[in-house]
């Protein structure tokens, strides 16, 4: 039986399956998910836990043979198979089958795989375990739900954020969701009295090389050439990585690129910042930025950022720190060759 993970949690509050298959890419989305199943175990009295981890040298037999034997210290109990590649070769594929079409009513099976492709989720395997109980597949966040996603933890964590907090949690740690969850859990251990601002947010939290990457990208946005050059250095002073560079800025003008392709088919411009989820204290650098560049001019900048990339990976000549800096000023506005 195929569970939205959505779904999950109301799933488990009625009477458990005997198997349950839980797969995807994100750590925390998929770790939440194992966390539920063995919440909902705990509760309806599977007292004792065992974990497997699967690794090159594993051995099934023994899984099997822990499987077929009595718990020494619970009647009920949860086995644990933890999957990280998905691929359980011949022998796994044939224990986990077993195990799927031999239930106990004293022992319930989660198995935690990293993601399943359409090929692997038809292996005989997953089709017994899908049959037997559920599989829940965890897909990551898209950037429109994701500010959803944070104000929902932060109203878990008691706290309220005021207009443009969840967005920009979003804007700076959109891809790192542990990250982002380690830093709401920060937030509620700094406001005592639940009111998070954004310039809370912008003061008190996070990675400050992380942070002043960000900054960096703003200060490109406002068409500031000259400052851009002064906190690239700053940057290149603090032994910031270039790559977290290359992809801050490549991740604002694939966005950009694609907001001036709307407005180029009539879109709106309030649609347009709601669609994309541009926080209020950022609308107008963006803003200025698009009226800055013509539509065709933003791919020009990712051709730019394409020919950077093979600069710090070394597969052409060029200084890297010089080749970011050209396409920092490039998306200032300020026309070099060596972005074009």
């Amino acid at each position: 039986m195929q569970v939205r993970a959505e779904q999950l949690v109301d799933r488990l509050s009625g009477s458990l399956s005997p198997v349950y298959l839980v797969h995807g890419d994100d750590p925390l989305l998929t770790m939440e998910a194992c966390q539920a199943v063995r919440d909902a175990a705990r509760t309806q009295g599977f007292g004792e836990r065992e974990v497997f981890t699967v690794d090159r040298s594993f051995d099934w037999q023994a899984l099997s043979g822990a499987s077929q034997s009595m718990s020494l210290f619970a009647e009920k109990r949860l086995l644990e198979i933890r999957l990280p590649t998905g691929k359980p070769g011949t022998a796994g594929s044939e224990v986990l089958t077993r195990l799927a079409s031999e239930p106990d009513s004293d022992t319930l099976i989660l198995v935690w795989s990293g993601r399943l492709d359409k090929k692997a989720q038809a292996a005989k395997w997953v089709k017994a375990l899908d049959a037997a109980g559920a599989v829940v597949a965890v897909y990551p966040l898209s950037p429109r739900e994701l500010p959803d996603w944070i104000n929902q933890r932060m109203k878990q964590h008691l706290l309220n954020a005021e207009p443009g907090v969840a967005e920009l949690l979003a804007y700076r740690y959109e891809g790192n969701l542990l990250a982002l969850a380690q830093e709401i859990e920060k937030l509620s251990l700094l406001f005592a009295d639940g009111v998070v601002t954004v310039a809370d947010v912008e003061d008190k939290l996070g990675d400050g090389a992380r942070f002043d990457v960000f900054r960096m990208v703003d200060t490109c946005l406002q068409g500031d050439g000259p400052g851009t050059v002064r906190a690239l250095a700053g940057l290149r002073a603090e032994g910031v990585a270039p790559v977290l560079i290359l992809w801050a800025l490549v991740r604002e003008i694939r966005a950009l690129a694609q907001m001036s392709a709307e407005l180029a088919q009539g879109m709106p411009e309030s649609q347009l910042f709601r669609d994309f989820r541009v926080w209020s204290t950022r609308q107008s650098l963006v803003r200025n930025a698009l009226r800055r560049h013509p539509r065709g001019r933003w791919f020009a900048l990712l051709q730019g950022a394409h020919r950077a990339d093979k600069v710090i990976k070394g597969r052409e000549a060029g200084d890297a720190w010089l080749a970011l800096q050209a396409l920092g000023l490039a998306l200032s506005g300020v026309r070099l060759n060596a972005a074009r």
